[in-house]
């Protein structure tokens, strides 16, 4: 989530400080035999690293992938409320270097300045180039031959002319954000939220990507709360089952973050076609509730985040006969600047690593 934050949802959260949470209102019905899941975490693992050029107060909306020996990690970053957002990159051999790992700033690069935000990096493998997609107003994305190479990164350029008339019918006082892109061997999907308890699904054929996405936009999933139902969608493929996870950004009654899930057969599945995985509060896939820390606690919120993928391809996928690994934001509301807006949030980058046995390990016992 960028350029805006409720204040409501703010100060609420700020007020939570550091526990976990017992009356938040559930999401949906849980059912009393649902599967769970539980997570570990330690210490933030990226935080922010100002340099002479550039002031940051948070790094956010992390995008990971494996490559070639090395994690290569974008995200957002923000100077401050009311100051802009923009990406950077770096990359690492091991979780104990990534904090200390240099900070390459994309505007510094062909991306340019100005609002860039929420970035997703992958592999396609037809052309041979890595793309990163994020939101600059629109779907924008750049590419590459060089992932390790910061400076290499074309020019944006767009997925759309315009937003499609399907999200200005029913966005409403929402915002277009977070892009997500997922491929099979036919086609590609381009997923984005909007604030407003939608996801939308955008399809082209692998052969036109990133070509042909203007006239396809339909509503893949909608919740009547939009704040059950919010932001930061993403789709993987899970190896060996046949199956596909969604995950979904929600905002609890206590104003912090969490992660719902479903399943289905297909990335193209209709609305009624996904069938919940771990999608209420008392159930979720990742919350305050499910989460044990190693050290301090530092943060009551499980938001925009991004699994571990298997593979750094075209489709991102996860294993479920692997440990689950999760980098995700957070903040302390104890350093909450008073009065201060969403951009002063001072978010940081932390890592779950799931615990025991849970909804996706049991479908590595299934197939």
């Amino acid at each position: 989530m960028t350029r805006r934050f409720r204040t409501a949802v703010r100060s609420v959260a700020a007020a939570a400080a550091l526990v976990v949470v017992a009356g938040l209102a559930p999401v949906a019905q849980a059912s009393p035999d649902a599967p769970s899941f539980s997570w570990t975490t330690g210490d933030p693992v990226i935080t922010p690293m100002p340099d002479d050029s550039h002031d940051s107060v948070a790094v956010k909306d992390p995008s990971i992938v494996r490559a070639d020996g090395k994690y290569h990690v974008f995200m957002t970053t923000t100077p401050g409320e009311g100051k802009g957002w923009h990406m950077a990159y770096k990359s690492f051999t091991d979780w104990s270097e990534a904090d200390e790992a240099p900070l390459h700033y994309l505007d510094e690069t062909a991306i340019g300045p100005g609002y860039r935000a929420a970035p997703q990096v992958f592999w396609f493998e037809p052309q041979q180039l890595w793309y990163l997609i994020y939101q600059d107003g629109n779907a924008a994305y750049s590419t590459t031959a060089d992932i390790s190479d910061p400076t290499s990164w074309s020019a944006p350029r767009h997925f759309y002319a315009d937003m499609p008339q399907v999200i200005q019918d029913n966005i409403g006082n929402g915002y277009w954000l977070d892009f997500w892109n997922t491929c099979d061997r036919g086609r590609c999907y381009l997923f984005s939220s909007d604030d407003n308890g939608h996801l939308y699904r955008s399809e082209t054929s692998v052969a036109d990507f990133p070509n042909g996405y203007d006239e396809s936009t339909v509503i893949a999933r909608e919740e009547a709360d939009r704040f059950d139902f919010f932001e930061a969608g993403a789709v993987y493929k899970i190896r060996g089952t046949g199956k596909y996870l969604l995950l979904m950004e929600a905002i609890g009654d206590d104003g912090a973050r969490l992660y719902r899930s479903w399943t289905a057969d297909s990335p193209d599945a209709d609305d009624d076609e996904w069938v919940p995985l771990a999608d209420t509060a008392e159930n979720p896939f990742a919350r305050s509730n499910n989460v044990t820390y190693e050290t301090a606690p530092w943060s009551v919120d499980v938001s925009h985040g991004e699994l571990l993928r298997t593979a750094r391809g075209m489709t991102p996928t996860i294993d479920p006969c692997e440990p689950l690994q999760m980098l995700f934001q957070g903040y302390d509301p104890d350093a909450v600047v008073e009065g201060g807006g969403y951009g002063d949030l001072p978010y940081r980058l932390g890592l779950l690593t799931a615990d025991g046995p849970n909804p996706i390990s049991a479908l590595c016992e299934e197939r």
